[in-house]
Parts: structure tokens; sequence; C-alpha cells
């Protein structure tokens, strides 16, 4: 065999063991979430939620990380094609109460968000701290999707922020999702977090269920771990309120996000309550109708 042979050879080889090696890889992702789905079988179908649903949170050498498992009344087909885009995201994600602007930009594999970050009222967003997110869809398949977004840093020395959703279909009815939240934070993040701890949140719980007390009722996780658990549920029940927007015609929409995600949210006041309905509604609408426009005011 000459020379020019052997290496078109070699080079067709190594395309084909390329080629099933990301194959066995994009298997791996399905068969370690489908693996995942089965090991919390029985947490799910005894969720204190009353849903099949599982949340947990973990702190580790000044990273966060909250994450939500969960069965969901969608098809993986809807999930799928809804979450793959950036826009979507920035109509999820506006409906966080801190989250006052979202502007998706330029185009796959190398798209932006552009996060502004607030208090929980309506300000200018010259007021507010832009986190910039890198988005990226690293695999999209008919078994499998997986969305990550990252970013360097944020406010109050905060960085290495990570959002990342991945979906594997159950049925024809039911998609089981995996989205977790996380960020590192320094010295002046946890001076700022220890203030508010002690003043405005001092009240504040999470989900995690650390004893009972005397009454006999479940006691609830305070601190940073409180914080990170209340905010992984509000972006996941955010997802959902989208999804669950997409039988609505498309002018009732987002009107129909924002009461889903509210009364949603309702359903954990003891840990999410913020403000009644009418103040939300109308803090949003405001923000969404300066999003639309997109105006920096």
């Amino acid at each position: 065999m000459s020379a020019g042979k052997r290496l078109i050879r070699a080079i067709g080889l190594a395309m084909v063991f390329s080629t099933v090696g990301v194959d066995a890889a994009q298997a791996q992702d399905t068969a370690a979430l489908r693996s995942m789905h089965a090991s919390l079988r029985a947490r799910l179908a005894s969720s204190p939620f009353q849903r099949p649903l599982v949340l947990e949170s973990s702190l580790s050498s000044g990273d966060l990380k909250g994450e939500v498992y969960a069965v969901i009344d969608q098809p993986f087909d809807v999930v799928a094609s809804a979450l793959r885009s950036a826009g979507a995201w920035c109509d999820l994600l506006i409906l966080h109460l801190n989250v006052k602007h979202c502007g998706a930009a330029g185009e796959p594999p190398g798209q932006t968000l552009g996060l502004a970050v607030g208090r929980k009222f309506d300000q200018p967003l010259s007021e507010a701290y832009v986190v910039r997110f890198a988005y990226r869809v690293p695999l999209a398949r008919s078994d499998y999707l997986r969305v990550q977004m990252t970013a360097a840093s944020g406010p109050l020395g905060t960085s290495d922020y990570r959002l990342a959703l991945e979906a594997i279909p159950l049925d024809a009815k039911h998609a089981f999702l995996h989205m977790s939240y996380a960020y590192s934070y320094g010295t002046a993040a946890l001076v700022a977090m220890e203030i508010y701890l002690a003043s405005a949140g001092r009240d504040k719980v999470g989900f995690s269920v650390t004893g009972q007390g005397s009454d006999g009722r479940p006691v609830h996780i305070h601190g940073v771990r409180g914080v990170v658990e209340r905010n992984t549920m509000r972006y996941f029940l955010a997802i959902e309120s989208y999804l669950g927007s997409l039988s609505a015609l498309p002018d009732e929409r987002e009107e129909k996000r924002l009461r889903d995600w509210f009364t949603a949210t309702e359903r954990h006041a003891e840990q999410l309550h913020e403000m009644d309905r009418g103040e939300y509604l109308a803090m949003k609408r405001l923000e969404l109708q300066r999003q639309h426009a997109g105006t920096q005011r």
C-alpha cells in the first residue's frame, strides 16, 4: 500500500473512531440522567412538594449550588424545542423578582445573555448589575438536551456563575429535568450576605429540613444554603411557567407566564413570598415593556 493510501486510510479510521467516541459520550449523558432518575424514584414518589420533585443544595469552599430534579407534565419534544433558544431563556428568566432585564446577542455557538439583576422593585437599569452569560447548547438530540450558561463574575465579588439544564423523555407526555444553579463568593459577598441574613433575611428559610421543632413542625435550613435553594426553585418554576404558557395563544403567553409563576411561588409562600400579586404583576409588566422596547431606563 502506498504512503498516500495509508494516510487516507488512517484519516478515515480516525474520523470513524472520533464519531464513535462522540456518540458514546452523548449516549453516556443520556444514560447518566436515566440512571439518576432511577436512583431518585423513591424520593420523587414521596416528595414533600406533593409532586415528583427533589431539591438539593451544597456549600463547599465558597461555592454554592442548588439543584432540582423533577418529572414535568410536558413532552420532551416541547421541552427540547423551546429551551434550546436563547431568547426563550430571556423570556423565562425575567419572571424572577430580581431580574430586571435580559437581552440575547450573537449567533450560535457564540451567543450571550446579558442579565440585569437588581432589587425587588422597579428600578432604572443603571442601578442594576449586568451579568454577562456565555450561552451554549452542547447537546440537542432526540433523547437528550443540555443547555449551559456561564458567567465569570457577578455583583459583590461573586463569580463563576453556572446555570444549566438537562432533560430526557420519560414517555409521550412527560420529561425528566435536572436544573442546577451555582456560583462562588468571596469575602465581600460573604460580608454582604451576612448583613442581609442578620437583617432583612433573618427570618427567611430554604426548603431542606434540618430537624423538627417543639411543635412537631419541620425546621428548614437558614443561611446561604437557604438563599441558593430559594433562587434555584424560582428559576425552576420560571422554566415550568414558560413551558406551560406555550399552550396559550401567542399574545396571551406573556401574561400567563407572569400569573402562573406568581401562583407557583405562592404554593411555597414560607420560602418565596415577597410581595402581593398586584405588586408583582405591575412591576413585571413595566420591566417587560422596557425589555420589548429595548430601552435602558
